[in-house]
């Protein structure tokens, strides 16, 4: 598999960063567990759990999703745009899909990483919630998906301000309104329809499904899946596009 390189590569980058990765992988999460969690929602129950044990599936599932993203964006665009080191990459003989997949696979990983630090702060408080093989493939596939959407973004955005205003119209919105911090039932029914279309909906609600051990839909894995392979095949196309 030649797109092996890119994954060691990656795991050099990882080691010799693995403090600042660790670090910054942890902050936002660890405050949104607890200012909503053990602040806001101490003693508040949803659908009869505790809110901690219900936030927490959501934001394993916003973690993997801003980590995958940023793990492949960021530099990518920074390697595009200013220090044009992308192009090195074109020219190697490796075929830009397996460069593709490579890149998709290392931000998938970097982006479980920040899901399983999250739970382990989590089981380290005393919060009790169940996690199968299906709860880790969930957040493999919902980084997947998200670091294929941070490849295309890096590839069709033009400057590195503009990276930020695209995690600001895109991930924010998700971060707050799919079913994180808040079930959705609440919601206007127009306003559902619209949420339930996001890919981080049904990643929180397929998270939160197996973690509170209530009945488990598939189609989050369905929509999970057409996502990545939509956002995956995008994000070939423009890498092809740019190299014409």
């Amino acid at each position: 598999m030649e797109f092996e390189a890119i994954l060691w590569e990656e795991w050099i980058v990882f080691k010799r960063k693995f403090w600042n990765i660790t670090a910054s992988a942890m902050i936002s999460p660890l405050l949104y567990m607890v200012a909503f969690g053990w602040g806001l929602g101490k003693d508040m129950y949803i659908n009869g759990h505790p809110y901690i044990n219900f936030i927490v599936p959501g934001i394993v599932a916003m973690a993997t999703m801003n980590t995958s993203y940023s793990a492949v964006a960021v530099l990518l665009n920074i390697h595009r745009l200013y220090d044009k080191t992308f192009e090195q990459y074109l020219i190697a003989p490796l075929p830009i899909y397996k460069y593709v997949l490579g890149k998709v696979l290392a931000g998938s990983f970097r982006g479980m990483y920040a899901g399983f630090i999250i739970l382990t702060i989590a089981f380290l408080a005393g919060v009790k919630i169940k996690v199968t093989f299906i709860f880790v493939f969930i957040m493999f596939l919902n980084g997947l998906a998200f670091a294929s959407l941070g490849f295309y973004a890096a590839l069709v955005v033009d400057s590195h301000a503009d990276m930020n205003r695209f995690s600001t119209y895109v991930l924010l919105p998700m971060t707050f309104l799919c079913g994180t911090f808040f079930s959705l039932e609440n919601m206007p029914p127009t306003i559902q329809k619209v949420i339930y279309l996001l890919p981080l909906t049904h990643a929180s609600r397929g998270l939160r499904s197996i973690a509170l051990e209530t009945p488990f839909n598939w189609v989050n894995i369905l929509v999970l899946s057409v996502f990545f392979t939509l956002l995956f095949s995008l994000a070939i196309r423009q890498c092809y596009k740019v190299t014409a």
